[in-house]
């Protein structure tokens, strides 16, 4: 069992035909509203796959009895919920325009009571985006700890990224976070991989780069017709794990990310598209040709 610690939330996607610049403004050409949050995705798609992950998060009072806590109860989410009755769930905009760059707005909510929950002991976690101090407190008590910063890398010091680092296993991250980790630490990219036995970087439809035990190997995107990146790195992160807590080797973990991922680009929403092992596995032996995924 895996625990998944972080944002519950609710996306709201905005497409629009360009960013604009500022004091600009720019008119929406769709606007939907869909289930998110970093964990609340992995989790999702880990228990999709046929795996076993407990969600650990903070809502608002407009969650029990929502359809977002029923959608993840009939998929088999564990929910290790603490809920801040007057405060509503987190909520993101985001924001894509016509080229597929991005930006998002994060309102906190229920969230922000991470700040003051006593951090629990786990076996096995993976810290999504989550409150920097909390996350810090969840790392030392761990045993085997996985962890992507997001896009709340921007909260945290120099200081409590240090120590993350420090009691990580695992670090997810994608180019734009790897250049802002090694920033605020102050090393470069090898400085970085070399203080965490394994890294995993997503370069978008550029693949990812799996380093570990000194060695490095590339892993090649899936190539689909994307219609919404938004998702694709949680979905990449319920893959690998789903395929890590099976006991296959670390290439092929991260080959089971970029399939998963494939599938959540497809559609707009990152729980929209989620794939089941069997459908993951079609897709793996086509694009892969290998054996190894049962």
């Amino acid at each position: 069992m895996i625990h998944i610690v972080g944002h519950t939330a609710l996306d709201h996607l905005f497409q629009v035909p360009s960013l604009p610049e500022k004091h600009q403004s720019t008119f929406i050409l769709d606007h939907k509203t869909y289930y998110g949050g970093g964990a609340a995705n992995i989790a999702a798609g880990i228990a999709n796959l046929g795996g076993e992950a407990t969600l650990l998060s903070a809502v608002g009072g407009d969650f029990h009895g929502s359809r977002y806590e029923k959608w993840l109860t009939d998929l088999g989410v564990a929910l290790d919920l603490f809920v801040v009755e007057d405060s509503p769930t987190a909520t993101a905009y985001i924001v894509t325009d016509e080229a597929g760059d991005q930006v998002t707005y994060f309102e906190w909510g229920a969230s922000a009571a991470f700040a003051e929950r006593e951090a629990p002991e786990l076996n096995f976690v993976h810290m999504a985006t989550a409150d920097p101090d909390f996350n810090v407190r969840v790392a030392r008590k761990s045993v085997f700890a996985s962890f992507d910063p997001g896009q709340d890398l921007l909260r945290y010091s120099k200081e409590q990224l240090e120590e993350i680092c420090d009691h990580i296993d695992i670090l997810f991250a994608n180019r734009h976070e790897v250049a802002g980790m090694c920033g605020l630490l102050g090393i470069s990219q090898e400085g970085l991989i070399g203080r965490i036995p394994v890294c995993i970087f997503t370069m978008d439809t550029g693949g990812s780069m799996l380093f570990a035990g000194g060695e490095e190997e590339y892993i090649p995107a899936v190539p689909v017709e994307a219609a919404d990146p938004t998702g694709a790195g949680d979905a990449y992160r319920a893959g690998f794990f789903a395929a890590y807590e099976q006991r296959y080797e670390l290439p092929a973990c991260c080959r089971v990310g970029a399939v998963t991922a494939s599938f959540a680009v497809e559609r707009v929403g990152c729980q929209t598209n989620l794939p089941d092992w069997q459908q993951m596995t079609a897709r793996y032996k086509k694009t892969f040709g290998e054996d190894e995924i049962r």
